[in-house]
């Protein structure tokens, strides 16, 4: 089983459509708006370096934006 988190905000387009690719995948996923959570948006930072959204947290391994082939390389 895959281990999807997706960090977003209220008003990201790219976000939109990740999850919506997520969705036409099968995949299921756990959604962080880190809009909403500043603790979670001070956490996404401390990690990757990024407060840009989408990011995506895929087994352990990260995908900055809306990037389909990475994301369908990283899940089992």
């Amino acid at each position: 089983m895959n281990q999807i988190t997706v960090y977003t905000t209220n008003t990201c387009p790219y976000c939109t459509m990740l999850k919506n690719f997520l969705n036409t995948q099968n995949l299921a996923y756990k959604e962080v708006n880190v809009q909403l959570d500043q603790t979670a948006a001070n956490k996404l930072v401390e990690t990757t370096g990024q407060l840009g959204v989408p990011q995506t947290e895929i087994n352990g391994q990260w995908v900055l934006g809306f990037d389909p082939e990475t994301i369908m390389n990283l899940v089992k």
